[in-house]
Parts: structure tokens; C-alpha cells; sequence
């Protein structure tokens, strides 16, 4: 099957500084990827390329034909002057009727959402509205870029679960990035370990076990890690090309989803 991105030996420069450096990967439709690294590993600039907003300074990468994205970004600013209200923020860049807005909230366990304005949501509240819009196009592929941010753990695990679904409902695969483990490992195929490079990829079970990745995120944290079960069968940590898979990132603070 024909992956729905690849990227081979990708450098991208800004300044005559490398922020990637021979980054190789691909992503296959039905998986679920996260993608873990430190603060100023390129993780950013990795979904800017998937997303066809950057283009590699060297190297190259292929999308599917006509592959449709889901975009779920890390912050959304709102003019707070402008009382947009969810339904119209769903509307917004599409021909959705009524009916379907409403749908596709349900989905999200968002429904009663629908006549609040933008400004009234949690934070938990918000990521359901950015997850129900994502999803409209029923994408291909979803990514999302820390999609857990201001939501405490019973809601992390509400929003992991929604996430799952729309996987299996669309078929699609997920890429998930996040600087932070443990919920979102529950439920990934796989991670990739990015500092520029890739330091490493596999199941999170392997990936705790890995020197680069202890090197990187230190014993302490590769030990809570390793206390994530995976029920799937996987192929070995490769610190080489990335095949396949992608998942869910972290954070907490003090609202559900």
C-alpha cells in the first residue's frame, strides 16, 4: 500500500543552521504515530512539512494524491472582540449544513457546544471544537500538535479515546506530537524520537529501553515509560527509516474534555 507521506533524507536550514538533519519516515494509513523530542527539536518544522507549509531545504517528500488533512494546531487566537460562536467557527473554510455540524459534534461528544461562543470554552471544550472541525473533510490523515494542553488527566484520557475512534471511523492515520509520554503511549503504534534527527523509533515498550532515548529524556522518565503495555506486535526500535505508524500527546492543567 501506497503510504500517504514520504519523506527521504530531508535537511532543512533556517539561518545556515540545520533544524533537521537526514530525517527519513513514513506514514501509512490506520496507524498511529507520536512524535516525542525536547523543546527545539524540529517537531514543528517536521509538521510543516507533512503539511505541505515548508519545503525541505534537501531531500525530498511525497504526499499521497489529493491526501486530505486534518489539522488540529497547538494554540488558536481568537480576536476576543468577535462573539463567534461554535457552529460558525465550524462553518468557517466549508459548506457544512446545520445538520452536519451537528453530527460530526456528536462525534465528539461536542454537541452542546454548538450556540456557545468561541471565548465560553474550557480548554478541554476547546480541543473537542478543533477535533470536530478537523475532522469534517474525514481526512486521511489527522495530526495534531499537543492537543492536550490546559486538560487535566481524566480529560487527557477522554480526548485520547476521541481520538481513537475518529481512527477507526475515517480509517485515517494519526500523527500525534507531543514533548510529553505516558497517557498518549496507552494507545500509539509508535513512536519516533526526534533531536534534529531521529534518535530512535519504535513500540514505547522498546523505545523506554533505548540508549539514545535515555540519553535524551534521562532514566527516570524512560522508566515510567516502560510501564506502558503494548498489545501489538512490533517490529525492533530502528534508529534508521521511519515506517509507518503514529499517535497522541499529553499535558494537564485543570479542565475535562
Amino acid at each position: 500500500m501506497q503510504p500517504l507521506v514520504s519523506a527521504q533524507n530531508i535537511f532543512v536550514e533556517f539561518n545556515q543552521q540545520n533544524v533537521l538533519e537526514n530525517v527519513s519516515f513514513s506514514i501509512e494509513m490506520g496507524k498511529i504515530i507520536t512524535l516525542l523530542g525536547p523543546n527545539g527539536a524540529g517537531k514543528s518544522t517536521l509538521v510543516k512539512l507533512v503539511l505541505g507549509l515548508l519545503q525541505p531545504s534537501r531531500g525530498s517528500i511525497i504526499r499521497k494524491a489529493n491526501l486530505t488533512i486534518g489539522y488540529v494546531p497547538q494554540k488558536l487566537k481568537l480576536d476576543p472582540t468577535l462573539p463567534l460562536t461554535v457552529k460558525r467557527f465550524i462553518k468557517l473554510n466549508s459548506h457544512i449544513v446545520d445538520d452536519e455540524i451537528v453530527n460530526i459534534l456528536h462525534q465528539v461528544n461536542g454537541e452542546k457546544l454548538i450556540n456557545k461562543t468561541m471565548h465560553q470554552l474550557s480548554g478541554g471544550e476547546m480541543q473537542r471544537v478543533l477535533l470536530a472541525q478537523a475532522l469534517i473533510k474525514k481526512p486521511e490523515l489527522l495530526i495534531l500538535d499537543e492537543p492536550t494542553q490546559g486538560v487535566d488527566i481524566n480529560g487527557q484520557v477522554s480526548l485520547y479515546n476521541l481520538i481513537a475512534n475518529a481512527k477507526h471511523r475515517f480509517n485515517c492515520a494519526v500523527l500525534m506530537v507531543s514533548h510529553d509520554l505516558h497517557l498518549v503511549m496507552a494507545k500509539t503504534d509508535e513512536v519516533i524520537c526526534l533531536n534534529k534527527h531521529i534518535c530512535c523509533v519504535g513500540a514505547p515498550s522498546q523505545i523506554s529501553s533505548d540508549p539514545e532515548f535515555i540519553a535524551l529524556f534521562g532514566q527516570n522518565t524512560a522508566n515510567q515509560l516502560a510501564v506502558y503495555k503494548h498489545h501489538h506486535i512490533h517490529q525492533p526500535a530502528s534508529k534508521h527509516r521511519y515506517q509507518g505508524r503514529i499517535q497522541l500527546p499529553k499535558f494537564g492543567k485543570t479542565d475535562h474534555v
